[in-house]
């Protein structure tokens, strides 16, 4: 096992524990059954290949911290995507409410609440003029019984 690592470092070619499996002809649940050697194999994969020099180096802790930061920013993104279709959706429902017939345009409605406010004053004002009609009714009847008096 040791033997297919140092051979796939010396060559420069990817460490995984696929290939380190590959390479020594087993299979890779044996290096993940044993702790040992998957600590190697995920060590060795740490390190530079040997004979590179120091430049741009891409390393195993490097690229699961890139996917761990894109594996956030999705999340982020798909959350805003969710907000975004939401507000959408009722914009496009709003419309196609108002396009419908179904609901009354705002102008319809406050002519609408207008129209109950007055037919109200209306009505407020017919009690009060049927109570003024039955206040002159009675001092009609309150001058004709004193006319009547007078007259006797």
């Amino acid at each position: 096992m040791v033997k297919a690592l140092d051979q796939l470092a010396s060559a420069g070619e990817e460490i995984s524990v696929s290939s380190v499996a590959r390479a020594a002809g087993v299979h890779r649940s044996l290096i993940h059954r044993h702790g040992d050697l998957h600590a190697a194999v995920i060590a060795r994969a740490g390190q530079p290949p040997p004979g590179t020099t120091n430049g741009t180096q891409v390393s195993r802790k490097s690229l699961l911290a890139d996917v761990a930061n894109l594996t956030a920013r999705n999340r982020r993104l798909a959350a805003h995507i969710t907000r975004l279709e939401r507000r959408l959706s009722e914009a496009l429902g709003q419309t196609a409410w108002e396009a419908s017939g179904l609901g009354a345009p705002a102008d319809i409605e406050t002519l609408t609440r207008r129209t109950t406010e007055l037919e109200q004053q209306i009505l407020d004002l017919r009690g009060e003029l049927s109570e003024r009609d039955e206040d002159l009714e009675a001092a009609r009847a309150a001058n004709r019984e004193l006319m009547a008096q007078l007259n006797r």
